[in-house]
């Protein structure tokens, strides 16, 4: 009973790794719209969030109140996703890019939005919009 428990545990573990570092590299159109919001507001900036295992290639963003930004989500390792609750963003390989405006000043928590394993707890960036 305990090897079997200990064999199921092992799988578990290895599939959830192997979901991880998938290689899963989006950079090709997942959806019909090229991965964009369906919005007719024009962006005056544009920024683009890189994802590996475990970090995203910033510690902080920056983004001005008011302005429109286009945010471009790309996944270089793994199988990652973006998270910003305030800013009503949320980003992954299907849906890899939206146009925002953000409203309020402030500093936002970015969080990865996809399980992606043992370190997916410490995928965290902040977002600050001045």
């Amino acid at each position: 009973m305990i090897k079997r428990a200990a064999l199921l545990l092992s799988i578990v573990l290895v599939l959830l790794l192997a979901a991880c570092s998938s290689g899963n590299n989006n950079k090709t159109a997942a959806n019909s719209n090229g991965g964009v919001s369906n919005t007719s507001i024009a962006p005056e900036e544009e920024i683009t969030i890189k994802a590996t295992n475990y970090s995203f290639d910033q510690k902080e963003y920056h983004l001005k109140k008011g302005v429109p930004v286009k945010i471009i989500f790309e996944n270089e390792s793994g199988s990652h996703g973006i998270l910003v609750p305030e800013l009503n963003l949320q980003l992954n390989g299907e849906h890899s890019s939206e146009v925002i405006i953000p409203e309020e000043a402030g500093t936002y928590k970015m969080t990865c939005a996809v399980m992606c394993g043992s370190g997916h707890s410490e995928m965290i960036a902040t977002v600050i919009v001045e």
